[in-house]
């Protein structure tokens, strides 16, 4: 019996052209950065039925309601993290590695927690969080394990639009700053708890 193999996808055209057409031209431009994204194979974090349009500017359904934020979401999270090579990072990751893996050489140190687990998150003081998707809260462990004067980049959702933004922390709470609509998936874990109105 012959086994087929499935052919090789070639990446390296369309890896170069989402750098060039779509993080450049957006203001990703930081070397390290970029240069990441051109080492990090996007395609080996979507389903093999998915890899011919992991480069494409948009978010790509994983199953399950996860899905691979577009590369300009992860592009400016990363520009807007304005990393230091000392950074004790913690990602919230969304469910795909591959922000973590564009992350992980670039800073000292980096954990990953599912968005379930944020919650109970025990390391820190970390100097970075990123949170791979859209919230309504920043859950109080989530603080409380940031380092004062720590940087967050994450969606922050705005009455159901996500928006990208930065916070940083000071007297033992986060303020944020909105940046700009962004793809963002919103994460259930982080959604307001609903309260009754009149």
């Amino acid at each position: 019996m012959t086994v087929l193999s499935e052919p090789a996808l070639d990446t390296g055209a369309p890896r170069r052209a989402m750098i060039d057409s779509q993080l450049r031209p957006s203001g990703v431009n930081d070397p390290a950065v970029l240069a990441r994204f051109a080492e990090v194979a996007r395609e080996d974090f979507v389903p093999r039925g998915a890899r011919g349009v992991a480069y494409m500017d948009r978010a790509v359904p994983l199953g399950g309601g996860l899905v691979l934020a577009p590369p300009l979401t992860h592009g400016k999270m990363l520009t807007e993290a304005a990393l230091r090579s000392d950074d004790r990072a913690l990602v919230v990751d969304g469910g795909t590695g591959y922000l973590a893996a564009l992350l992980r050489p670039l800073v000292a140190t980096l954990d990953a927690v599912a968005p379930a687990d944020a919650a109970k998150a025990k390391g820190g003081p970390y100097t970075l969080l990123l949170i791979d998707g859209a919230i309504e809260v920043l859950p109080p462990a989530l603080v409380k394990a940031l380092a004062d004067d720590g940087r967050v980049v994450t969606g922050l959702l705005e009455r159901g639009v996500p928006r990208l933004a930065v916070g940083r922390k000071a007297s033992g709470a986060v303020g944020f700053l909105t940046l700009g609509e962004a793809d963002f998936a919103a994460l259930p874990e982080f959604a307001q708890a609903k309260s009754w109105s009149f």
